[in-house]
């Protein structure tokens, strides 16, 4: 796996509308977060500035207009992270992090029935 940008949360804002709705230019990335957060217009140019220095993000020139395209996908980005989180609090194991839940009754039933069905799904594919 490539080495990834690390991404503040703030970022992280910016790369959701990028993922969602790229090519996409300043303007139109400041106003879907001036929509969303409490953000000044600099705020968010500062955040796109940050996220192309980090490589997160590239962008071409069309006249006096910056259009962004993510060098950083999403699937690969939340992998990443979701496997950040497991090793940093459940040294790696997903069962752990699921019997956490489970023990302190932060999982709904119909979450437990949607975990049940998936795993039975998966069952029938490896057979």
């Amino acid at each position: 796996m490539k080495d990834l940008p690390q991404i503040s949360e703030a970022e992280y804002e910016v790369m959701k509308v990028v993922w969602k709705n790229a090519p996409i230019n300043t303007n139109e990335i400041t106003e879907m977060l001036l929509k969303t957060t409490s953000w000044s217009p600099k705020t968010i140019q500062t955040l796109i500035k940050r996220l192309v220095q980090k490589g997160a993000l590239t962008y071409v020139k069309e006249g006096r207009v910056f259009v962004y395209t993510p060098l950083v996908q999403k699937d690969e980005y939340l992998d990443h992270e979701n496997s950040s989180f497991l090793k940093r609090f459940y040294n790696g194991s997903l069962s752990s992090m699921l019997a956490n839940f489970i023990e302190k009754d932060r999982l709904s039933e119909q979450e437990i029935e949607n975990l049940q069905e998936l795993l039975a799904q998966r069952s029938l594919h490896e057979k």
